[in-house]
């Protein structure tokens, strides 16, 4: 894992590629998909998606520090759209 900082974003993420430990963990451990779909859906080794699960575990205040971060990061985003939800 690397939680170096790189043009494409400051969490921590599988060396060399943009798949980020949190989405990792969202997508086992929260949608309930096999980590070998992971794998396969992303070109990874299984043994990289088994780290970055552990990482997510090992380094818990990180991780929810990530976590405020993107959820922040969403809610400005959402405050500086333009765009309107359709109406019903």
């Amino acid at each position: 894992m690397s939680s170096d900082e790189s043009s494409v974003h400051d969490e921590p993420h599988i060396e060399g590629s943009r798949i980020t430990v949190r989405y990792v963990h969202e997508r086992v451990e929260e949608r309930g998909l096999r980590p070998e779909t992971v794998t396969d859906r992303h070109g990874l080794d299984v043994a990289d998606v088994y780290e970055a699960l552990a990482y997510f575990h090992n380094n818990p205040e990180e991780m929810e520090q990530v976590e405020e971060r993107h959820e922040r990061a969403v809610e400005e985003a959402k405050r500086r759209s333009t765009l309107t939800p359709p109406e019903e």
